[in-house]
């Protein structure tokens, strides 16, 4: 089978996943293209433009299907290229904007929207990497398109809903390890991207509240840094090696090295505002940490209860699950970690496989 896969703003979760998925089906014939993910408002209006004119000799040749992200403009690219308007297509969206928060810096558009929507309407199939992924962007859907002014056509909702499942991005077999705890206090990490929507704010709210209750703990910060970060990171800084709960600090360049953190630390830690499945959870949980995660978003599809908090003060309820994960540490309680190899490639590449086949089958019986 010879598969065109089209990711247009190849951010590192993207890249994560595409990786996975050519290396996990390596039978088939894979042609991939990405763009960098920068600009983000034009590379999502213009990617087809981009590859169409940049990357037509590739475009042009015979394949038997499309894998694109969410984020390729589907509808212009069919349009530009037309050799590809007949190729079977599978979405694969690993996030939506109808759910992502807003920073109040953003340009007022619906355009990211109308995108989503079209390409959900495009593809032959749709994967969503969780529930909650596919959930936000049916409602949100629906309320834009009761919104519009007027010829909009009835059922696009339930038409992107019988097309669309749940499949997750799977962990690489690499990143299950036996856990190293360390003697000592409480060891957490904060392993996540350094932008306003991984809730930085209220991390340094919940550090407060656990200093406050004079646990003995280490935090380490760390995940993809930028060259603008927020200002809050600075705070969190000098909140914790006042305190003396500075552990390491800043992106950590050796994955062997990263790897190591995530066996030695005790807890991993999510203060989004909004995760769509929580890869660096998962990779926490993977080497055997304890999650702590906001009781909303992906997580409920994922966690039991015990590894979640909510509620109108979600940073006390987090400091109360540290505070409680601290005591049993200290008296040489295991601290409890679920079993989530379920999502590993080695047991999640048929469930690919048998989408793209499904994808195949569902354009010849049309």
């Amino acid at each position: 089978m010879r598969v065109l896969l089209l990711s247009a703003y190849d951010a590192l979760s993207h890249r994560y996943w595409r990786q996975g998925l050519v290396d996990a089906l390596p039978m088939y014939d894979w042609t991939v293209l990405t763009l960098p993910p920068r600009f983000f408002a034009w590379r999502v209006r213009g990617n087809s433009l981009s590859w169409a004119f940049n990357e037509r000799i590739t475009l042009q040749q015979p394949y038997d299907l499309i894998v694109a992200t969410s984020m390729v403009d589907l509808t212009g690219l069919r349009g530009l290229v037309p050799a590809l308007a007949n190729t079977p297509t599978l979405v694969y969206f690993h996030e939506n904007q109808f759910a992502y928060p807003v920073s109040g810096h953003e340009v007022n558009s619906v355009e990211p929207q109308m995108l989503n929507l079209y390409n959900a309407l495009a593809a032959d199939r749709i994967l969503f990497n969780s529930e909650f992924n596919r959930r936000t962007l049916l409602d949100g859907a629906a309320k834009l398109l009761k919104k519009l002014p007027d010829q909009v056509p009835a059922g696009l909702c339930d038409i992107v809903a019988a097309r669309s499942r749940v499949l997750p991005v799977p962990l690489p077999d690499d990143v299950f390890n036996q856990p190293q705890p360390q003697p000592g206090p409480l060891q957490l990490i904060w392993n996540h991207r350094w932008e306003f929507d991984k809730g930085p704010e209220r991390l340094l709210e919940a550090i407060r509240a656990v200093q406050t209750r004079g646990v003995d703990f280490r935090l380490h910060v760390v995940g993809q840094q930028f060259r603008h970060t927020p200002k809050v990171f600075d705070n969190i800084r000098h909140a914790l090696a006042e305190g003396g709960n500075l552990g390491h600090w800043g992106h950590v360049k050796a994955t062997a090295d990263y790897r190591r953190l995530l066996q030695q630390a005790d807890i991993v830690l999510s203060t989004a505002l909004h995760d769509y499945q929580g890869i660096a959870v998962l990779e926490g949980v993977a080497a055997g940490c304890t999650p702590l995660v906001p009781d909303r978003l992906a997580y409920r599809d994922l966690f039991a209860a015990e590894y979640r908090y909510g509620g109108d003060e979600e940073a006390e309820n987090l400091a109360s699950h540290i505070a409680r994960l601290a005591t049993a540490k200290a008296s040489g309680t295991p601290l409890p970690c679920p079993d989530i190899r379920h999502l590993s490639w080695s047991n999640r590449a048929q469930d690919y496989e048998h989408a793209m086949h499904a994808t195949l089958e569902t354009c010849s019986h049309d």
